[in-house]
């Protein structure tokens, strides 16, 4: 379908959304098993509701999962199964490893993933996606997107896996890869671990959608309320170090950033974002021993957010997307 078409069309509907999901490792759990409450008590498909996913590191891996057919309860028990085997726990000697050298071996992600989109490409997802990484070789963003516009010739015939191995592959987590043509490729949560607004920036900008039709629903995968200690005021590398603290901080900024311009672009009442906050340390990027509390905290949220999500997302039906390129 061509961009005029399609710019017509989603004019005439008044209706074109976005469904956003941060990384965050582990964390990602949630995100799926909020989408899985959602679709179990609507008794809907979740990818019939969205004309564009956006998705960064874990939230990439589930975008791409829904794209290529795979339901939210199926990705829910993907991470139950394959999380513990790819955050394995160690401690002593390896702790301090760490500080030199990656934290995990990229392999057990490699063959889950593998395991999991076989030898389905990128192109071969049935939604619009978008899948932000970072070349670091080039220093540069690098974005993957389906051939939703002409010029998109390129992406759309990478292994899926692959894609999902570039935009995870965290930083002191895991080994860059060199999967997708020698580029060396890093967790696009770097730049944009929310990345609602690489999706805004697409619909309006590639798809020619006006703003004035364009909704989101972002998830988060939780809101650590953290104590900005007083060491950080004047701190040199350990203060910052220490307690992930400079990691945290930046991830957690450009996430703010990227949903008040959002908010901004949209109206606060067209864009809704669910990302609770729990308490510091509560979880993290590795924490598979609190994978039954992230099942618990979606159960929570999903309970009190479908109401909403029924008002604001669900009576719109996207309309079919047609790969330009195949």
């Amino acid at each position: 379908m061509a961009t005029e078409d399609l710019h017509f069309q989603n004019v005439a509907n008044n209706r074109f959304q976005i469904l956003s999901l941060d990384g965050g490792g582990i964390k990602g759990l949630f995100s799926a098993a909020v989408l899985a409450a959602i679709e179990d008590d609507l008794k809907i498909n979740i990818a019939d509701h969205f004309d564009l996913i956006a998705g960064t590191s874990t939230g990439g891996i589930i975008a791409l999962a829904i794209g290529l057919g795979m339901k939210p309860r199926e990705i829910v028990e993907f991470y139950l199964s394959e999380g513990p085997k790819i955050f394995k726990r160690w401690f002593g000697v390896k702790w301090f490893q760490h500080w030199v050298y990656r934290k995990f071996p990229s392999a057990p992600l490699v063959k889950a993933l593998q395991s999991r989109f076989q030898g389905k490409r990128f192109g071969d997802s049935k939604k619009r996606l978008i899948i932000p990484s970072y070349n670091l070789g080039e220093d540069d963003v690098y974005i993957f997107r389906t051939p939703h516009a002409e010029r998109l010739k390129r992406d759309y015939k990478v292994p899926a896996w692959k894609v999902a191995l570039a935009t995870s592959a965290a930083p002191t987590f895991f080994s860059c890869t060199r999967e997708v043509d020698n580029i060396r490729l890093i967790d696009g949560g770097v730049w944009a671990n929310n990345p609602i607004m690489i999706a805004i920036i697409e619909a309006y900008g590639t798809l020619n959608v006006s703003l004035n039709s364009l909704w989101a629903f972002s998830i988060g995968t939780s809101d650590s309320v953290s104590q900005r200690r007083s060491r950080l005021n004047s701190g040199g590398i350990i203060p910052w170090a220490l307690e992930n603290a400079a990691i945290d901080v930046i991830l957690r900024g450009q996430s703010i950033g990227a949903n008040n311009q959002a908010s901004f672009l949209l109206g606060r009442n067209r864009i809704e974002r669910l990302n609770p906050k729990v308490a510091a340390d509560e979880f993290s990027l590795d924490g598979v021993h609190k994978v039954d509390d992230l099942i618990g905290k979606a159960a929570h949220h999903s309970r009190t957010f479908i109401p909403i999500f029924e008002e604001k997302f669900a009576k719109h039906i996207a309309a079919p997307y047609t790969p330009l390129h195949t």
